[in-house]
């Protein structure tokens, strides 16, 4: 599609034929596209919205990052934040770190924070990982507080082991199966007496469920 058969589709009453406008600029160079998707940043439907956020990490100009900070400070969609935030790891860990790290710690909706666990996946920085499952296990989220318990394990062999070790250990006793079952599968990774000795109780555990996964692929 030329451009300006795309400017004309992205100023379309048609959602759909904007949505097309958006796609079609998958074939011209980032110093175009971030200026044209900045028209849609504040489109009346979130999916077009999520989709210019995703452009801006796919067409990377200092424009484009500005565009994503502002998404990230001003969009009131959790959909399209969480699609800001993975945008905007694709600029690099040196400058997308610690925006990450702040809207973690500043954002409570379950669906951006397991974007950003998603992200830190690809990333190696053990300290603002911990950071992360300290503040995730703090937040009432189910889904999240699992997501932090296990990424606790990803840090069995750095200088956080230990701390990761203390943060796991309490919840080896917690009320709820399922974050039993958990702990369980991340205390695998650790290989000190104390992660040890907590397996073996939870090799005991009143439900089947936990004891499964503290077998889960020994057999």
């Amino acid at each position: 599609m030329e451009l300006q058969q795309i400017e004309t589709y992205l100023n379309s009453p048609d959602a759909q034929n904007r949505m097309k406008a958006i796609v079609e600029l998958r074939h011209h160079n980032p110093e175009v596209v971030v200026p044209l998707l900045k028209q849609r940043m504040h489109d009346k439907e979130f999916m077009i919205r999520s989709y210019v956020a995703m452009g801006f990490g796919y067409k990377q100009t200092e424009e484009g990052f500005q565009a994503l900070l502002d998404i990230i400070a001003n969009e009131k969609d959790p959909n399209v934040r969480a699609e800001a935030a993975n945008s905007l790891s694709k600029y690099g860990l040196e400058r997308a770190l610690p925006h990450l790290e702040e809207l973690f710690e500043q954002e409570s909706h379950w669906l951006v924070r397991q974007s950003i666990f998603a992200v830190m996946e690809e990333i190696i920085n053990p300290e603002t990982l911990l950071k992360m499952c300290q503040i995730g296990l703090q937040g009432q989220d189910p889904l999240v507080r699992q997501t932090a318990i296990a990424n606790l394990g990803r840090l069995s062999d750095t200088p956080q082991a230990e701390t990761a070790l203390e943060m796991l250990l309490p919840l080896a006793v917690s009320d709820i199966w399922h974050v039993r079952a958990k702990v369980a599968k991340t205390l695998r990774k650790f290989h000190s007496p104390g992660a040890q000795a907590a397996l073996m109780e939870l090799r005991q555990d009143q439900d089947h469920r936990v004891v499964a996964a503290t077998l889960e692929g020994t057999l």
